[in-house]
């Protein structure tokens, strides 16, 4: 028994749908297996998990690290979340564009966002806690953005008002952002 794993619409980022047992106690899945996961081309090491809990309406992101690049893999412990993915690699076919999920505690899916990526999400329920494993350490000074609106990126988020932090609100847009603070395409993976 293993995992799915689907090429979004930008093919390095992955859906991945762990193997659920469900019956009339819950359900039991292995929210990571490092053989399975390896085998299907997830990242063979991650080194950190993080751990979110945000209420309705509350949009992250879009979060990069340039000389620490995190791959993450994502998912919602309770609730529901419009997840995303913007390709800001420099050289990139992709470059600019996003691709996105709803990832859910009732669906278990897991999204996997490769280095080189920005990274946010929206909070479609009451509450959501989302855990994502991340292939680099957090590096404080290391941190980086991109305006969760941007309109050259047209992302479709499902809420119109979301709730930001500073920090977040004031991102520059893609089009704003200094060469040299966005990632290489084709540079090693981590």
């Amino acid at each position: 028994m293993t995992i799915t794993v689907t090429p979004m619409t930008l093919p390095e980022v992955l859906l991945v749908e762990p193997l659920v047992f469900d019956d009339r106690r819950g359900f039991f899945l292995e929210a990571y297996q490092h053989q399975k996961y390896a085998a299907a081309g997830l990242p063979r090491r991650f080194v950190q998990d993080n751990h979110s809990r945000s209420r309705k309406s509350v949009l992250r992101g879009l979060h990069y690290q340039l000389q620490h690049p995190q791959g993450k893999l994502v998912y919602a412990v309770t609730g529901e979340i419009f997840d995303v993915a913007v390709d800001i690699r420099r050289g990139s076919p992709t470059f600019g564009q996003w691709t996105g999920a709803c990832l859910s505690a009732e669906n278990h899916q897991q999204l996997y966002i490769p280095e080189g990526f920005a990274h946010g999400f929206v909070v479609l329920s009451d509450h959501a806690d989302v855990m994502y494993k991340c292939t680099q350490y957090y590096a404080p000074g290391d941190e980086y953005g991109i305006y969760w609106k941007d309109v050259h990126i047209g992302i479709d988020w499902p809420v119109a008002w979301p709730v930001l932090s500073e920090k977040d609100e004031n991102f520059p847009r893609l089009s704003e952002t200094a060469r040299d603070l966005l990632p290489v395409h084709g540079q090693p993976r981590q």
